[in-house]
C-alpha cells in the first residue's frame, strides 16, 4: 500500500516511511528537492477528505497539507477493524491524490520512527521542522477535537486559524438559533426550513410536490422477498498489508476486518460510482423498504452512502440533488425520494446542530438513570434472541447496520432493558463504519435511550415482539415465542416493554403520545402486571444468558 502510493507523486513530497524513512521520526523527515521549509501547515483530518475543499483549488509551495494516522483517534474508543483499515486507506488515497495534483503533503503514517501518536504532538513537532509560520485546520466535526485543537493553537507562538470544512448546509449554530427557547426542537419544523432555504422537492409555488411534506407513513412495509435486492455495488479493495501494519502497531479493534476483500469506497470517484449505482438500482423501493428487515437481505435497498458522506467524499446538496433529479426524470417515486432526501438534509444535518447546542455535555446525560452494564453479546452476537443475533453479528461482520436495525432492535432493546446510555453510545461510537460523534451522540442518547430528556424525541422509541414480528423475519426460528408475554419462551421483548413504562411511569404517564400504552397497563388484572414486572425481573438480571 505504501509503495504504490509513492508512484506518480511530482512536485508533492514522498512521506511514506517504506520511500523516504525519516531518520527521527516526523520532524527530521526529507522533503523534496530541498523544499524543506514551508510557511503553512493545513492539517487534513481523516473525515475532511473533501477533494472540491478550495484549499485544493490551487497549487502554493509554502504551504503542506498534513494527514496522520495516530493512536490518539484508534484508541479513544474500540473501533472496528474496518472502520480503521477504510478511514486509513482512504486517507491514503486522499494524499496520493493531493501529490497528483502538485501539493506539498506530509503524511505521518502509523508505524512512521517517531510519530507521536497524537495530533498536537506532531504538529509541534512538524512546525519546528518546516519552521512553519501558521498552521490551519478545518473545523473538526467532534467536539473533542475542535476543543484540544483550539488550546493547542492558543498556546502556539505561532499564528493558527480554522477554516470552514464547506460540507454541511447548516452553520453550527443555526439549529439553536432556529429554535428558540423550544421545550423540544423537533426535526420536522427544522426540515420544512432547509427544504425551502434549497428549494427542494417544491412546485411552481413554493409547494411540498405531492401535497404534503413527509411520506413516512408511506414508508413501512416489510418487504416479501420480491423486487429482488441489487447485488452489492460497492468497490472491493484489498488491504491485508495495512491490517498487518495495524496489528503490528498493536491497534486493539473488534469485529471482522475483511482485510482481504474489504468493501467501502476509497475516494469520491468510488463514491460517485456508489451513488448513481443506488439511483438507478435501489432508490426506486427504498421508500417501500426503508423500515424492513430481512435475515438473508440485511442491505434491502438502503444506500449505504453514510461512510463516503461523513468523510466527506461526497457532498449531501449533490446527493439530493441527484436523488430529487431521479424523481423528476420518472426514475424513482416521490415517497422514496422524499423519504432518503429527509435523512439528509433533514435528519443529519438536524443532529449536528443539536450536538454543537448541547455539548459538552451531551454525551454523559442519561435522564433514566439506566446503569445495567452491555451484555458480553455485544462482543459476540451469541445471543438465542435472533433478531439481536442477527442485528449484531451483522454489525461485527461488516461494520454496518441500517437505522431500523440500530433504533428498533438493538436501541429497542437496551432502552427496554436498562442499559447503561453512555457504554451504548461507545460501542456504537466503535463499531459503524459511519459512525462519528457528531451524528452518532444525539441519535444514540437522543433519539434512541431518551437518555437527553426528551430534547429530540416526543417518545421513547421502544416495542414489544409484535412490531418487530411485523416489520422482519427475525422472528422465524427464534428460540423465543413473540406472542407469549411470560415463560421460559416468551420474547424479552414483551415483559420488558411493559416494566418498562412501569418503572418510568413517573417520567412519561402525562405524556399524551403515550395515552394508549398506560390505558392498556391500567387495563390489566394486578396479577398480570405482577408477572409482567416478576419476568422483567429476572431477564434484567441475566441478560448475558438470554
Amino acid at each position: 500500500m505504501a509503495q504504490k502510493m509513492g508512484q506518480g507523486v511530482g512536485r508533492g513530497e514522498v512521506l511514506l516511511r517504506a520511500l523516504s524513512p525519516p531518520a527521527q521520526g516526523p520532524a527530521s523527515a526529507i522533503g523534496v528537492a530541498g523544499m524543506t521549509a514551508a510557511h503553512t501547515l493545513s492539517l487534513v483530518l481523516g473525515d475532511q477528505l473533501h477533494p472540491g475543499h478550495s484549499w485544493f483549488s490551487q497549487v502554493d509551495e509554502q504551504v503542506v497539507y498534513v494527514l496522520m494516522e495516530v493512536r490518539q483517534e484508534t484508541d479513544y474508543v474500540l473501533h472496528h477493524a474496518q472502520k480503521i483499515l477504510a478511514i486509513f486507506a482512504a486517507m491514503r488515497d486522499f494524499a496520493r491524490y493531493l501529490r497528483a495534483g502538485g501539493h506539498r503533503v506530509r503524511y505521518v503514517a502509523l508505524d512512521d520512527p517517531g510519530n507521536r501518536q497524537s495530533i498536537p504532538g506532531n504538529l509541534a513537532a512538524l512546525a519546528a521542522h518546516y519552521a512553519a509560520q501558521r498552521i490551519e485546520w478545518q473545523q473538526p466535526d467532534e467536539w473533542r477535537l475542535d476543543a484540544q485543537l483550539q488550546a493547542w493553537g492558543a498556546a502556539q507562538p505561532l499564528d493558527w486559524a480554522v477554516m470552514d470544512s464547506e460540507h454541511f448546509l447548516t452553520q453550527r449554530g443555526e439549529l439553536a438559533a432556529l429554535m428558540g427557547q423550544r421545550k423540544q426542537w423537533l426535526m420536522e419544523h427544522f426540515y420544512r426550513h432547509m427544504r425551502r432555504r434549497y428549494k427542494l422537492l417544491l412546485d411552481a409555488d413554493g409547494a411540498p410536490e405531492g401535497g404534503q411534506w413527509n411520506f413516512d407513513h408511506d414508508n413501512r412495509k416489510r418487504w416479501p422477498g420480491t423486487p429482488p435486492v441489487p447485488a452489492d455495488w460497492r468497490p472491493q479493495h484489498d488491504h491485508s498489508d495495512l491490517w498487518r501494519m495495524v496489528q503490528r502497531a498493536g491497534v486493539q479493534s473488534f469485529g471482522d476486518p475483511q482485510a482481504a476483500a474489504l468493501r467501502w469506497p476509497l475516494n469520491r470517484a468510488e463514491a460517485l460510482a456508489c451513488l448513481e449505482a443506488f439511483i438507478a438500482q435501489a432508490l426506486p423501493h427504498f421508500g417501500d423498504y426503508e423500515d424492513a428487515m430481512a435475515s438473508q437481505a440485511p442491505r434491502l435497498f438502503h444506500s449505504l452512502l453514510s461512510f463516503a458522506l461523513n468523510v466527506k467524499m461526497l457532498q449531501p446538496l449533490e446527493v439530493i440533488r441527484r436523488a430529487e433529479a431521479a424523481w423528476r426524470g420518472g426514475q424513482a417515486p416521490l415517497a422514496a425520494v422524499e423519504g432518503f432526501i429527509r435523512q439528509i438534509i433533514g435528519w443529519r444535518e438536524y443532529v449536528r446542530g443539536i450536538y454543537w447546542s448541547q455539548m459538552p455535555g451531551y454525551d454523559e446525560r442519561n435522564a433514566l438513570a439506566h446503569r445495567l452494564p452491555l451484555p458480553a453479546w455485544f462482543w459476540t452476537g451469541q445471543t438465542r434472541m435472533r433478531c439481536l443475533q442477527l442485528s449484531i453479528r451483522q454489525s461485527l461482520q461488516t461494520a454496518h447496520a441500517h437505522h431500523i436495525q440500530r433504533l428498533m432492535v438493538i436501541g429497542n432493546f437496551a432502552l427496554l432493558a436498562g442499559l447503561d446510555p453512555v457504554a451504548l453510545h461507545r460501542w456504537y461510537l466503535g463499531i459503524y463504519i459511519d459512525a462519528f460523534e457528531w451524528v452518532e451522540l444525539p441519535n444514540t442518547l437522543g433519539m434512541s435511550q431518551s437518555a437527553d430528556g426528551g430534547l429530540i424525541a416526543t417518545k421513547p422509541y421502544v416495542s414489544g415482539a409484535a412490531y418487530l414480528q411485523r416489520m422482519t423475519d427475525y422472528c422465524r426460528g427464534c428460540a423465543y415465542d413473540p406472542r407469549q408475554r411470560t415463560g421460559p419462551r416468551a420474547c424479552p421483548f414483551n415483559a420488558l416493554y411493559w416494566d418498562f413504562f412501569d418503572r418510568h411511569s413517573t417520567a412519561l404517564r402525562d405524556n399524551h403520545r403515550l395515552t394508549l400504552v398506560y390505558r392498556q397497563w391500567q387495563k390489566m388484572p394486578p396479577q398480570q402486571q405482577e408477572a409482567l414486572r416478576g419476568q422483567a425481573r429476572q431477564l434484567r438480571g441475566r441478560l448475558d444468558a438470554l
